[in-house]
């Protein structure tokens, strides 16, 4: 039975698991501006980073308790609203780059690098 307009990957964990995952995996990603991760992991990390970039844009009050309560995290909340949303002011969307690497070594799991533009 196929289900219509399912989106996102469950990555093999629980709802609870996959949300702190990548909640983890984006404040990593704003913090660095670039991790090494899973092909499938950094697919869905975009995904929230650039939401999140998004609200760090707009960048009034109702957008930034939008930004905590993805990422309940206020350091990078406020590096997204104050260093990284003004670096991206004239971009219209794609501020983050997915490079494939190849497999791992230990399990042949697709690894890429997701980066900052």
């Amino acid at each position: 039975m196929a289900s219509h307009r399912v989106a996102g990957r469950k990555l093999g964990r629980y709802r609870d698991q996959r949300v702190a995952l990548l909640r983890g995996l984006v404040v990593e990603l704003i913090t660095h501006e670039r991790i090494t991760t899973t092909l499938a992991k950094a697919k869905e990390t975009r995904v929230i980073a650039e939401k999140l970039i998004t609200h760090g844009k707009k960048g009034n009050l109702h957008h930034r308790r939008l930004a905590m309560a993805q990422v309940p995290n206020s350091r990078v909340v406020k590096k997204v609203f104050d260093d990284v949303a003004v670096r991206y002011a004239e971009r219209a969307g794609g501020y983050t780059r997915i490079m494939k690497l190849g497999p791992r070594n230990g399990d042949a799991a697709l690894m890429a690098i997701i980066e900052l533009v």
